[in-house]
């Protein structure tokens, strides 16, 4: 294993990464004990968290390493269009509270396809929402790897490949302890301390930035352009995108990814079933909001502070490159001590989604799949809680292998394309269903696959992927399209044949649909009527 010069101190950072680890393994199999042997549990945590509980850990959940890391370093390079996945990322917010949390929390249990399936046929409908869980989950665990890599690659000072894949690999295992023995209820309390810390040392940092620019924003953004090799260019759009056509189509793509995808992500949407009632999950909305607004004002500060004080290009020649811009801020401001309790949080932020990640796939596998369309729902309980632990073994060991091919990419760009999936895929689907009367299960399939196929090949044939230096592959060039995001194109795609597909097709059951509006808008019956 070649060793680099370090940053800060080995043995310390090592030190606190363990301790971060203990602590929440601790708190995991204190909270849980026996409790993750139903599926209730495993699954939702037996439904049991208030709203301010559930809040906090919903924003441990999204404040993801993408969030800390990939958009501090995003500003700190390219400014403006660095605070675009800020904006992005809060904005979302306003549409889960409005049009998905309650409605969803009412007619669902454990999975997205419970809702979906509400009125329809259930295994078309559960065989596609599951097929779009597990693609969008296997995508976001790829960018959390990839964040685990290049922090820890930047605190441990280790520069080869196979040293960093051995990291990768350390993530992935303690992941799968993580799910194994706390199920949903272990995991939502290790978010919900993980938010709090990761909030905390946010505003540590905001404050010690400004403290040492007078609390004056003119004054740190003047000496951001100063430090920055593309001078006020930073302060303007369009620095990281340009402006040939393909380049504005992709930043308007990426905006509809962000402010549209949250609202799709399995992850996030599991979420609203880990509380008793729909008033819980509109207070978990508020609270996440509130946390998740502040937060992201920090970064503003944080990405301009280390553009400032660390600099656009020992951030870019630093091992993880963008994403070591939050740690390379917390060794400047206080030192070796400070940046390795900073890298413990980010470092936890992994632990816990990635966690967060592997459940919900899990559970869409074993619930859906498993029970609802190869047994017709007649699985026994502790059957189907068995075959989730094995799914997240499987997916801890895929997510290992895809996070070494992702090392070195940036996350906030990583996580971008997995929200873009999720706003073509689930999004158009789960709004048709729960406010158009005449969705059915054509409409909802046709959606589904168009919107999850149209994004794979998109990025897939475009220069994310292949043909340029940044791409994922840089030394392949099977690129056809210049669009760097596919939202633009596959949300409106999975719309439009959801309307194709429901239209050429007879109408639903009027009852059921009937049943699932005034369950979705009351709350009466709430989780009763899923075996439909």
């Amino acid at each position: 294993m070649n060793l680099m010069e370090t940053v800060g101190n080995p043995i310390l950072n090592i030190g606190i990464f363990a301790l971060f680890v203990i602590g929440t393994m601790a708190v995991v199999v204190k909270v849980t004990r026996d409790s993750a042997k139903k599926s209730t549990d495993f699954y939702t945590g037996g439904a049991a968290f208030s709203g301010r509980q559930n809040g906090l850990a919903i924003t441990g959940d999204y404040l993801s390493a993408a969030a800390f890391l990939g958009v501090t370093g995003a500003i700190a390079l390219n400014g403006f269009d660095g605070f675009l996945y800020s904006v992005g990322f809060f904005v979302a917010w306003i549409i889960a509270l409005l049009l998905v949390a309650e409605p969803l929390r009412n007619t669902g249990k454990y999975t997205m396809a419970d809702v979906m399936s509400f009125r329809m046929n259930q295994k078309p409908v559960r065989t596609a929402a599951a097929a779009s869980t597990l693609t969008i989950s296997f995508v976001y665990l790829l960018a959390q790897m990839a964040g685990a890599g290049g922090l820890v690659a930047l605190l441990l000072g280790i520069s080869s490949k196979s040293g960093q894949s051995l990291v990768i690999a350390l993530v992935g295992i303690i992941m799968i302890v993580y799910v194994l023995i706390g199920g949903m209820k272990g995991t939502t309390w290790v978010q919900m301390i993980k938010a709090v810390l990761l909030v905390s040392g946010a505003a540590i940092m905001f404050l010690w930035v400004m403290a040492l620019k007078g609390f004056n924003l003119s004054r740190l953004f003047g000496d951001a352009i100063v430090a920055h090799p593309k001078a006020d260019a930073i302060m303007e759009p369009m620095l990281q995108y340009g402006t040939n056509g393909w380049t504005k189509l992709s930043f308007i793509s990426l905006a509809i990814a962000l402010v549209c995808g949250p609202s799709g992500l399995p992850h996030v949407l599991m979420r609203f079933y880990t509380v008793p009632t729909a008033q819980d999950a509109r207070k978990s909305a508020v609270w996440t909001i509130g946390l998740v607004g502040v937060f992201f004002i920090f970064t503003l500060v944080l990405g301009y502070g280390a553009a400032a004080l660390v600099g656009a290009e020992a951030i870019s020649k630093a091992p993880g490159k963008a994403n070591s811009a939050a740690p390379l801020l917390a060794h400047h401001l206080g030192g070796s001590v400070f940046m390795a309790i900073i890298s413990g949080v980010a470092f936890a932020t992994i632990l816990a989604v990635v966690a967060g990640l592997t459940i919900t796939a899990s559970a869409s596998f074993a619930h859906d799949i498993y029970n609802n369309v190869l047994h017709d729902g007649k699985v026994d309980p502790a059957d189907e809680v068995k075959v989730a632990r094995i799914t997240s073994v499987t997916i801890g060991v895929l997510a290992v292998i895809g996070g070494i091919f992702a090392n070195g990419q940036n996350i906030a760009f990583l996580i971008s394309l997995a929200f873009g999936v999720a706003a073509s895929a689930n999004l158009p689907a789960i709004l048709m269903t729960m406010y158009w009367s005449r969705f059915n299960t054509r409409g909802a399939v046709w959606s589904i696959y168009a919107g999850l196929v149209s994004a794979i090949l998109i990025i897939m044939f475009s220069t994310s992927i292949s043909g340029s230096p940044t791409a994922f592959f840089p030394n392949a060039d099977f690129a056809l399209l210049e669009l760097t995001n596919p939202t633009i194109v596959s949300l409106p795609l999975a719309f439009l044949m959801g309307f194709i597909g429901t239209v050429t097709s007879p109408e639903p059951d009027r009852e059921l649909q009937a049943e699932m509006e005034v369950c979705s808008m009351t709350g009466i019956g709430a989780g009763d009527a899923i075996a439909h």
